[in-house]
Parts: C-alpha cells; sequence; structure tokens
C-alpha cells in the first residue's frame, strides 16, 4: 500500500504562492504609528512595513505591508506581517534572521535569503521609525510650513522619495 503524499518542498511552495497572490495585510495601515521602507539593491526588491502600535505602545496591534519584487520577498513580508500582529515590541526585537528564515520555511540559497530577509530587516528599523503627525486641529501658526493641497503633497512625496533613490523626480 502506497501513500502518494506530497513533497515537503511542494507544501512550501504552495504556502509561498498563497501568500504572494492572496497576501495577507497588503496596502496601508489606516492608523500607522511607525513605519520604514528599504530595497535590495542587487535585485530591486522594495519593501515598505507599517506599523500600528496603538493605546499599549508596547504590542503591534495592527501591521500592514506594500512593495514590488520577487515573489520570496513578498511572500516573506506577507508572513511577517501575520505573524507580529499581537506581538509586543520586545518579541519581535528578539525575533532574529534565523527565526525569519524558519517561519518562511523553505531552504534558500544565501541571495534567495536576502530576498526572505528584507521584509524582516525593514520590520525591526520599523518599530524604531515613528511616522510624524501633524495636529490638524492646532491653530495655522503652530502647522510646520503653509497648508498643501493633496496634489502638492504627493508631487513633493514622490520627488523626495526619488531624491532618496538618486533619480531625477
Amino acid at each position: 500500500m502506497s501513500f502518494d503524499r506530497p513533497d515537503e518542498d511542494e507544501l512550501y511552495q504552495e504556502h509561498i504562492l498563497d501568500h504572494y497572490e492572496d497576501p495577507f495585510h497588503r496596502g496601508h495601515c489606516p492608523h500607522t504609528t511607525h513605519a520604514h521602507e528599504d530595497d535590495n539593491p542587487l535585485c530591486g526588491d522594495v519593501v515598505r512595513i507599517e506599523l500600528d502600535l496603538g493605546d499599549d505602545a508596547g504590542k503591534i496591534a495592527e501591521a500592514y505591508f506594500n512593495g514590488d519584487g520577487c515573489c520570496i520577498s513578498q511572500a516573506s513580508a506577507s508572513m511577517l506581517v501575520e505573524h507580529v500582529i499581537g506581538k509586543s515590541i520586545d518579541e519581535v526585537k528578539n525575533f532574529k534572521a534565523e527565526d525569519m528564515l524558519a517561519l518562511f520555511g523553505a531552504k534558500l540559497t544565501p541571495n534567495r535569503q536576502k530576498c526572505c530577509l528584507l521584509s524582516w530587516r525593514v520590520l525591526q528599523q520599523a518599530i524604531y521609525s515613528p511616522v510624524a503627525t501633524v495636529d490638524v486641529d492646532a491653530p495655522p501658526s503652530d502647522l510646520p510650513g503653509p497648508p498643501r493641497t493633496l496634489g502638492q503633497a504627493e508631487a513633493q512625496d514622490s520627488a523626495a522619495e526619488a531624491a532618496r533613490r538618486g533619480q531625477a523626480p
């Protein structure tokens, strides 16, 4: 009697494809308190992670990612944000690269490990990167500079991002 059992690698591949094709919390966090974005310059993968530390600043209430890149970088980001929701900041700080590779599951070459670890690196920086907030109820004299329209803000943000990447706007 023979049992047709799927190969372990096939199970990992299916799990990875599930996260790539139907990612968990891909998009923008509605109440972002912390965020960071980084890339892998060798292959062009980009991942941004946005966190909501909520009222209890010791735990991650929400986590979202956005980005562009290979299946491994995007699927690992999906797996990671799913994993960290509800975790304490200390748990996230103690979550090591080896833990991320184990969470991903599949065996990877050293170059592909960099794709998998991109989201982990971004998360480790995001917990130390609060986002600036503007008090919209503050009197105009307290606001940093003149009010901007949404179009102006998007254009300035795009130009700043292009400058950060060393590209012309």
